[in-house]
């Protein structure tokens, strides 16, 4: 029992260790997974953003174009004289008018003639020359001389001789924080693209002068040009920058994710570890019929006979590993399908050894069956069938049953005497462990005993269990038992039972290790050729046997 929880916690040990190693991993992948996902998604709605600026700032810059256009032709069609004082009136009343302008004047050489707010011009200043000519004519200064702002970009267009400048601190620009903005025009002389105002973005060019959007490696462009000139607005962030706007989501998104990975994998860890678990791994060997069988020879120690064997079970798991068979049947009996166990091993004897039973009357298979065997409804008709179908005789066909297991003496009673009834024999194995008395025997009415190794491993030490062995000796000569020894591996433990006044029939590694069912048949047939003859009417050998049972 030790050896079995010994085991069942280091199992245990090793599911915890697995689920937290599975967790772990579920949730440093659900954290990179969702932080790269959360990435592109913040980083495709930041794009659809700078996309939504682009547009609306173009609108407003439209709207500034058309309002300008408008003033430059009201001056064109103007009927006051050239820089009169009745044209500068004029003149101040559409500035005051307007929305986006600050300015409007005339120009001649290069130079100021007249404006809104100067009136007639200095004669000393500096020949304005335009930045840009755009298709229509019209020419682009940036930052005229006379109507700069510390700090601020001013743009003047001029149609003819007439010329407006914007009002620097109107604006229907959509700004947004750490979006950054490039407001550039083409020349229509040199096709190439010039900055009016903003920051000139490092690349891509292609993106300033048209309709697009694009993603490089390190950041996000929306532009959107105006209809109405060869103006086009870029709204334009870095990758950090949009990441950094959100990210509190990008935070929240990949903590969700690395929980919900962290759950998928426990998620995943629990149903391995239930797939993987000794149980289920058991369960379907048993169905798989993965199971094996071996058979150990137990002899005659007046003859040297075989006249009897035990079937053992072995399982080895999915790791390879060889699990104890008292480890396996306590799992099959705490999951409730130990009777499978035995239903394979009563499937597999039969198999075996079938056609050695039907050849030989006195041959016997003993099967070790299980506490819940014994309160089974459904045991006894399966034995039955087993043998039909196998045309075996019931008496070809016995049981062993622990003698902790006939604790419950009523139950198992009733079972030994239905079985011994069709002709079973039964033995109560590993006898001395823990029930034994006279009349605990003689109530069971059971045909044989087996002695545990554990008296045999006493023989030739102090122990007291050693002294306990006569008395159990002479109660089954008392009773009229068979008597099985377990466990004998030296001479000497030999030679002590050969010494006793009864018949006594021994198994153990000094007779023979256990074997496949063909090789014991092969071993049976070579003892049988050296089998001597019975050494007197009144000890006639006792027929073969062969025992069932899991350990």
């Amino acid at each position: 029992m030790r050896i079995v929880n010994g085991l069942l916690i280091t199992v245990a040990k090793k599911r915890l260790l697995l689920a937290v190693l599975a967790t772990l991993l579920g949730a440093a992948v659900g954290l990179c997974a969702g932080y790269f996902a959360a990435r592109k998604v913040l980083l495709a709605q930041t794009d659809l953003r700078l996309q939504g600026y682009a547009r609306r700032s173009i609108d407003g810059l439209s709207a500034s174009t058309y309002e300008s256009r408008t003033v430059l032709n009201l001056m064109e069609a103007s009927a006051y004289r050239r820089c009169s004082p009745e044209e500068i009136s004029y003149l101040r009343t559409l500035i005051y008018e307007s929305h986006y302008l600050k300015e409007a004047g005339r120009l001649r050489g290069g130079r100021v003639e007249c404006s809104s707010t100067l009136g007639h011009a200095p004669a000393e200043q500096p020949v304005m020359h335009p930045d840009f000519i755009q298709r229509d004519g019209s020419k682009v200064f940036r930052n005229p001389p006379l109507f700069g702002i510390q700090g601020r970009a001013v743009i003047a267009v001029q149609v003819g001789d007439a010329f407006v400048v914007y009002n620097p601190f109107v604006s229907d620009m959509d700004y947004a924080p750490r979006v950054h903005y490039a407001v550039t025009d083409v020349d229509a002389q040199t096709h190439s693209a010039g900055l009016l105002w903003g920051q000139l973005p490092q690349n891509p060019d292609w993106v300033l002068n048209r309709n697009a959007q694009a993603m490089s490696q390190d950041s996000l462009y929306a532009t959107r040009c105006s209809t109405v000139n060869s103006a086009c607005v870029t709204a334009y962030m870095s990758h950090d920058e949009a990441l950094a706007a959100s990210r509190r989501t990008l935070m929240l998104l990949s903590g969700v994710c690395a929980l919900t990975g962290g759950l998928l994998g426990l998620l995943v860890a629990c149903l391995y570890r239930r797939n993987k678990s000794l149980p289920h791994q058991l369960l379907r060997a048993i169905r798989h019929d993965a199971l094996r069988v071996v058979y150990q020879p137990i002899v005659d120690l007046e003859t040297g006979r075989i006249v009897e064997a035990e079937a053992l079970v072995r399982w080895t798991n999915d790791d390879n590993e060889a699990v104890s068979p008292d480890v396996f049947v306590k799992i099959a009996e705490d999951g409730g399908f130990v009777g499978e166990i035995t239903r394979l091993v009563i499937r597999r004897v039969l198999r075996d050894f079938a056609g050695v039973m039907n050849t030989r009357p006195g041959f016997r298979v003993n099967v070790n069956i299980a506490a819940p065997d014994l309160a089974d409804p459904d045991f006894l008709p399966m034995l039955q069938q087993a043998l039909d179908r196998a045309g075996v005789r019931a008496q070809s066909l016995g049981v062993e049953i622990t003698e902790s297991y006939t604790a419950r003496q009523q139950v198992a009673k009733d079972t030994i005497l239905h079985l011994r009834g069709r002709g079973h024999h039964v033995a109560i194995d590993d006898f001395g462990t823990g029930y034994s008395s006279l009349a605990y025997l003689h109530d069971l009415s059971v045909d044989s005993i087996k002695i545990d190794k554990a008296f045999t491993r006493a023989i030739g030490t102090e122990s007291v269990t050693v002294s306990i062995l006569p008395q159990i000796l002479a109660m089954a000569e008392q009773l009229g038992l068979t008597v099985v020894v377990e466990g004998i591996e030296t001479e000497q433990q030999a030679a002590y039972f050969a010494l006793a006044q009864q018949a006594i029939r021994a198994q153990g590694w000094l007779f023979g290790h256990p074997v496949a069912a063909d090789a014991f048949l092969s071993q049976l047939a070579e003892n049988d050729s050296k089998r001597q003859p019975p050494a007197s009417p009144a000890r006639q050998p006792a027929a073969v046997h062969t025992a069932a049972s899991y350990c």
